[in-house]
């Protein structure tokens, strides 16, 4: 992927190295903090780092500014279940088709045939119920596994399911995963993830950003399971992003025009929010499958400032804070993280960013 220099000179080629770093062990958050809003927030929309926490976000915004958030709701998407043969099995629910079909992930040490009908949660005999596999999704190569099930299958996950917890929480879920791994706002069944910038949102902060006069506005984008998946290739550009369904009501649009019109900034919610607004700028679809892949050198059009949590290493959630804060700021912002001993990523701290104005001479960055 290659970035000109505002100074016109050689081109900066970044690669999936140039998104890694060293991160301890201790730092990756198991558990959130006791109380959503006092977790910690690294102010980097100055030069340097400030050391805040997170309720004080009501000070760091202004009167007119819009707060944009994703209002997907985290379903129990992780489902447990057995082959006829015995052998076990796990469903990651991805996308609800309808028909009570599905489309899912699927781990288990030996795919099933086309046909196979596989026992959920004991099976229809056990209380469960069963699954009948399709194909494979969204084609006959696709990664996915298009299967139907034997009742509907919102009703299946609320009864059976477990809260889809990320690969990097060692726990299994609990009572207060389901009540702490969902943002207080969350309103539209979908995701597979949440949106973990605003897990930090709670009803005082709420009210004090509204007081201040800090309009909000809401769009949809049902995070999937590819948000966890590393990228392969060290050229960005033969990296393939999953697709997640988003939505830009007319309200929120209305509500970013007025923002535009009083001389307010939008200020994005997640990393979710962003690639909404930008894949809805850029094709001006308000409603459809987004792919939108998000590197250093892309142009922003909407979003003035981002809330985001601390990302995976080489992951292309780096890559798009890196996009649009500026490579070697984020670089030591992450630097100044990690000595400080900030809790990283989903049950983390998170950042308040600017967007770089303008983009930043291509140059050689210091290791993390």
């Amino acid at each position: 992927m290659t970035v000109i220099s505002a100074s016109g000179a050689s081109p900066r080629r970044y690669t999936l190295s140039d998104f890694d770093f060293a991160l301890p062990e201790a730092l990756i958050a198991q558990q959130p903090a006791p109380e959503r809003s006092a977790s910690r927030l690294l102010d980097g929309t100055g030069p340097t780092p400030v050391d805040r926490i997170f309720r004080d976000l009501s000070s760091l915004l202004a009167p007119g500014d819009l707060l944009v958030f994703n209002d997907t709701q985290v379903v129990k998407a992780r489902l447990f279940g057995e082959k006829s043969s015995g052998g076990k099995l796990e469903l990651l629910i991805e996308r609800v088709l309808g028909g009570h079909e599905v489309v899912a992930h699927m781990k288990v040490s030996k795919k099933p045939p086309l046909g196979a009908v596989l026992h959920m949660a004991g099976g229809i005999e056990g209380g469960g119920f069963t699954a009948t596999l399709l194909g494979r999704w969204p084609d006959a190569e696709g990664a996915l596994f298009h299967l139907r099930f034997s009742d509907d299958p919102w009703t299946l996950m609320q009864r059976h399911g477990h809260v889809p917890l990320p690969p990097y929480i060692t726990h299994a879920d609990s009572a207060e995963d389901e009540r702490r791994y969902q943002t207080v706002f969350a309103r539209t069944p979908g995701a597979v993830a949440a949106p973990t910038a605003a897990l930090h949102f709670d009803e005082p902060l709420l009210a004090a950003l509204e007081a201040r006069g800090v309009a909000r506005a809401a769009v949809t984008l049902h995070v999937g399971a590819g948000t966890f998946q590393p990228v392969k290739t060290e050229d960005l550009a033969q990296h393939r992003m999953h697709a997640e369904w988003y939505d830009v009501p007319e309200a929120t649009q209305a509500a970013i025009a007025a923002c535009r019109a009083r001389g307010g900034r939008v200020v994005a919610v997640g990393t979710t929010t962003v690639r909404t607004l930008e894949s809805w700028a850029a094709s001006g679809q308000a409603r459809g499958d987004t792919t939108i892949f998000i590197t250093p050198g892309f142009r922003f059009r909407v979003v003035d400032r981002l809330i985001t949590n601390f990302h995976l290493p080489k992951s292309t959630l780096m890559m798009l804070v890196s996009a649009f804060a500026g490579y070697e700021h984020i670089r030591a912002l992450y630097r100044h993280a990690i000595a400080e001993r900030y809790r990283f990523f989903s049950y983390g701290d998170a950042m308040l960013l600017e967007r770089a104005r303008p983009p930043e001479p291509a140059a050689a960055h210091a290791d993390l």
